[in-house]
């Protein structure tokens, strides 16, 4: 069984590149953002990207989750738990109940 690591590794290792490996292009410039579990496959999936026709570029960030609350955040969350006190909100006890409510909008 093949891994996801061999797939790119497979497609990063093709020289030409058909229609059906190449998404339909845009007509203005796009980002993707891929977040990653294994660092070990982002050389492979760099590779691959570049070979595909349009990428502009390809780069690397790590993400720290910032776990400080702005007071901007603040603010919010007061307001939300503000208007949930006050019965102001939509709550859902179950997915049933989320989906005929979303039916009913």
């Amino acid at each position: 069984m093949k891994t996801l690591s061999d797939y790119f590794r497979i497609f990063a290792t093709k020289k030409i590149l058909n229609d059906n490996d190449m998404a339909t292009s845009v007509s203005k410039p796009s980002q993707m953002i891929i977040t990653l579990e294994d660092n070990a496959i982002i050389a492979d999936i760099k590779k691959a990207l570049k070979l595909i026709r349009g990428v502009a570029s390809v780069r690397v960030a790590t993400l720290n989750d910032d776990k400080t609350i702005t007071p901007a955040m603040r603010r919010s969350i007061n307001k939300a738990r503000r208007e949930y006190a006050n019965g102001e909100t939509i709550s859902c006890s179950t997915p049933e109940e989320m989906q005929r409510y979303f039916d009913s909008l």
